[in-house]
């Protein structure tokens, strides 16, 4: 790619010592999975499509409930294969710069592409499990979905017959308070932070973009199109990320420097 945003993203990448990457739906829409918020996005063209995606109506609606668990039978999770983006990634993470993925997405794809698992941060949990919302119990997802191709309309928890729901983070529900805290320690502890299909409207997520660059870190921000975050960006990029991605990757480092953490955010007084 040659456009000046695209050197200058190289430049930085080849200068880079500590990366860690910001993903969002734009990374997995090559996987046939589609975005939330962008130009085609679900809740774009239907405004009541993320009705289960709120906690509270979740909780309360019964008919909320089995409309979520009949539309997880078909999701295009289940057939999706990782993409060139992915696959970047694992590439960048075999060079030993790429410290950490930090993910908004809940498909799975980073950890199926090679991703080291201990390095993928899972901000809003992931698809591919359910969770207990009364004994907090746990299990695969597929499970559950074999009870409703069976003939359940809403699956119960098998351990004490509660409310069974994936293990993801809903509008309304808190994060995961360790994994927010380590998203925010690899915001801190990076000297780049490569930002990638996200929109960044959703927090505490986007944050991390001002986290890091007040902490000293340079961010290149990759997305098709503009984000409230991008003044902060030393680059930001409107081009495909499955076309940017692989570019980027594909650079050597350059050497030289040095960096130092700020060290982990819950030890500040």
């Amino acid at each position: 790619m040659a456009s000046d945003a695209c050197t200058a993203a190289r430049a930085l990448v080849a200068s880079a010592h500590r990366i860690t990457v910001l993903t969002g739906a734009g990374v997995s829409t090559d996987s046939g999975i589609p975005d939330f918020r962008g130009p085609d996005g679900l809740w774009t063209r239907d405004a009541d499509a993320g009705r289960g995606a709120t906690f509270s109506t979740y909780l309360a609606d019964a008919e909320v409930r089995r409309e979520t668990w009949r539309s997880r039978l078909d999701h295009p999770v289940w057939t999706a294969k990782p993409n060139a983006a992915h696959r970047a990634l694992v590439e960048l993470e075999r060079s030993g710069r790429l410290r950490t993925v930090v993910t908004q997405n809940i498909d799975g794809l980073h950890q199926k592409a090679g991703s080291d698992p201990h390095r993928v941060l899972e901000l809003h949990g992931t698809l591919h499990a359910t969770v207990c919302l009364d004994c907090g119990a746990t299990g695969p997802m597929r499970d559950a979905l074999k009870r409703v191709a069976e003939g359940e309309d809403e699956p119960a928890c098998v351990r004490c017959g509660g409310i069974l729901k994936s293990a993801t983070i809903s509008f309304g529900q808190e994060l995961d308070g360790e994994v927010l805290r380590r998203a925010r320690l690899a915001a801190l502890d990076c000297d780049l932070l490569l930002v990638a299909g996200t929109s960044l409207s959703v927090q505490p997520a986007a944050g991390l973009v001002a986290l890091a660059a007040k902490a000293g870190a340079q961010v290149v921000i990759c997305n098709n199109e503009p984000t409230p975050y991008d003044s902060l960006a030393a680059v930001v990029v409107h081009e495909p990320v499955g076309e940017v991605l692989p570019d980027l990757s594909s650079v050597p480092p350059s050497g030289g420097g040095r960096f130092s953490s700020w060290g982990d955010p819950s030890t500040w007084s």
